[in-house]
């Protein structure tokens, strides 16, 4: 299928990205790229909020997207339409669930992809995404399982902490079901930096959770589930998770065992969760979140380890991204590295092992 007879058949998408002070030009400029320019399938729009001030380079950057990427599609994709560009400014930090909240007022199309601005998006991502939800999204199925529509679609991710030729683990989840049911009960059913979704169903569920401590997404996701909306997650690793030392640093504290108590208490009145489960969620999440750092590095990566073994079906992860002019050629043992490093291979569909928590 050549690029004229692709988007006649797949429908419009928007991105939805925001920014805020702590993020660097590099972060921002590989982000908007990896997710534009190096798809086989770009977005028709592109909804960048800004939230609060950022640095200099970030907004001269900003200010200059829209003819930035007019060079880049004339140049790369001439037979691609350019992304429009809207960049909406917010004078004072909120938090992202509200940037986001704002964010979506702007998007012109239904179909809304996130992503993060110091996150990289595979080559394929939306080429793979963007069809599947479409498809999985038509009523006409037969198959019953397949039969409701899907809200949300995620995929798997792969950590890599600076040089994305050098990716860390892979980060799976259960696809859909009853697997993903109870997996939701204990982690995020879906890895946000990587989902699709319909706009019209998440302001329908009012928008991301504004002043939910660091769980905005999550908390979307229980109002989601408890209005049966539909999640999918795709085996394939179709997003670099930028990670470092101070993330797990980040994931403790008292700050973060307080937000942790406020969502399970959040969970168990809502009825998302049982006292059971209540307590289970405490004793794993809340305890992860006081324990040192380096035991909670060793917890974290053991239980990664485990939960791929115990979902994976053995796919193959993507080559790295494939990058374009505007970027460092790429290693010539790149590939070697990503192609040798698989997935454990495993197809249990009992209850998932402890997941890896955030």
């Amino acid at each position: 299928m050549n690029q004229t007879e692709r988007r006649e058949t797949t429908p419009p998408f928007t991105l939805l990205m925001a920014v805020y002070g702590g993020n660097s030009l590099r972060e921002v400029e590989r982000s908007v790229q990896s997710s534009t320019i190096e798809q086989t399938l770009p977005p028709s729009q592109i909804v960048i909020v800004r939230d609060g001030a950022v640095q200099e380079p970030v907004q001269r950057y900003l200010d200059t997207l829209q003819s930035t990427m007019s060079v880049w599609f004339t140049a790369e994709h001439p037979d691609e339409p350019v992304p429009e560009v809207t960049i909406v400014p917010l004078d004072e930090n909120r938090g992202l669930a509200h940037a986001l909240n704002v964010g979506l007022q702007h998007c012109q199309y239904d179909i809304v992809a996130r992503a993060d601005s110091d996150d990289v998006s595979l080559p394929n991502r939306f080429a793979t995404l963007i069809p599947l939800f479409v498809r999985r999204s038509n009523a006409a199925h037969t198959d019953e399982q397949s039969r409701r529509p899907v809200d949300v679609m995620g995929s798997a991710i792969r950590e890599f902490s600076d040089d994305e030729d050098d990716p860390g683990q892979i980060r799976m989840l259960p696809a859909e079901g009853a697997d993903l049911e109870r997996y939701a009960r204990l982690q995020s059913p879906v890895h946000h930096p990587s989902v699709v979704f319909r706009k019209s169903t998440v302001l329908d569920a009012g928008g991301y959770p504004e002043h939910s401590g660091r769980f905005e997404d999550y908390m979307l996701w229980e109002r989601l589930m408890l209005a049966h909306a539909r999640f999918l997650n795709v085996p394939q690793p179709l997003v670099l998770y930028r990670t470092s030392e101070a993330a797990y640093e980040r994931r403790g504290g008292s700050e973060m065992f307080r937000d942790e108590l406020k969502l399970q208490w959040r969970f168990l009145r809502d009825g998302f969760t049982t006292p059971w489960q209540f307590l289970r969620n405490v004793f794993v999440r809340a305890a992860y979140r006081v324990i040192p750092t380096s035991l909670r590095k060793r917890a974290y990566r053991s239980m990664t380890s485990r939960h791929n073994t115990a979902i994976a079906t053995s796919p193959q992860p993507p080559l790295p991204p494939q990058h374009g002019r505007h970027s460092a050629a790429p290693r010539e043992d790149a590939r070697a590295t990503s192609t040798s490093s698989t997935m454990p291979a495993s197809s249990a569909t009992s209850e998932p092992h402890a997941p890896p928590l955030q």
